[in-house]
């Protein structure tokens, strides 16, 4: 078959795919932290590539909301502001819940025993009050009810959000109390999950997003406090 297009090129994918990978993993773990100013030219040294494959990995950044490009003065790791974080929640919240009632309706016994086993490593993760066990396990019991629920447009959507969140400089089960109170919100998520409760999984679910945002602006708010004192 002839090319349409036979002096077009062909762009390396995996090269900017990879490289737009590990600036995006240096974003969530806050190396690069929020407002930081991306030197092209270091980064490119660092990774032993031109600037050509590191500029279209800024683009798909950028798509992302990760980065902001600003004429003339360069590439920027985003700063999300309090209004941000609660328009990006405000959609999480109908986003996540519709996901859930979906599971509910469409949950085999296979889906509901995998939510069961992640939602003990939950249990064990919070009394052993393992932040970073219990916040993987979080994580995993969300994209499988996200691939139960079996809508690709509602995951696309969900996994965009879920990485503009991660530019926060907060982590919300770090406030008092939190990890006891996600917990329980999950179990009510699972037991409605499991007796076919697509009212009831939809319900707790938004108030479970909204729990955690509710989580950030406290530590938010102490933060700027001990700033004040």
């Amino acid at each position: 078959m002839n090319d349409p297009m036979p002096g077009s090129r062909i762009a390396p994918l995996a090269l900017y795919q990879e490289v737009a990978e590990r600036l995006r993993q240096r974003i969530f773990s806050h190396e690069l932290p929020p407002g930081t100013w991306v030197d092209e030219q270091a980064l490119a040294d660092q990774y032993g590539i031109s600037r050509t494959p590191l500029r279209e990995a800024l683009k798909v950044l950028a798509s992302e909301g990760l980065v902001t490009l600003k004429p003339r003065r360069g590439c920027y790791v985003t700063e999300i502001s309090d209004r941000d974080l609660d328009e990006v929640f405000s959609v999480m919240t109908l986003l996540e819940g519709q996901c859930a009632r979906e599971t509910a309706t469409k949950a085999s016994e296979a889906d509901l025993d995998r939510l069961r086993e992640i939602h003990a490593r939950l249990e064990a993760a919070a009394r052993k009050e393992d932040i970073d066990g219990f916040f993987e396990a979080n994580q995993a019991f969300h994209r499988a009810l996200q691939e139960i629920a079996d809508n690709k447009w509602l995951l696309h959507v969900i996994e965009d959000l879920r990485k503009v969140i991660k530019l926060s400089r907060h982590h919300s089960l770090f406030s008092e109390g939190r990890l006891d109170q996600s917990l329980a919100e999950h179990r009510d998520i699972l037991a409605a999950i499991v007796t076919r409760d697509a009212e009831g999984a939809e319900q707790h679910m938004r108030r479970h997003i909204g729990s955690g945002r509710a989580a950030l602006a406290r530590i938010a708010k102490a933060k700027n406090k001990d700033k004040v004192a």
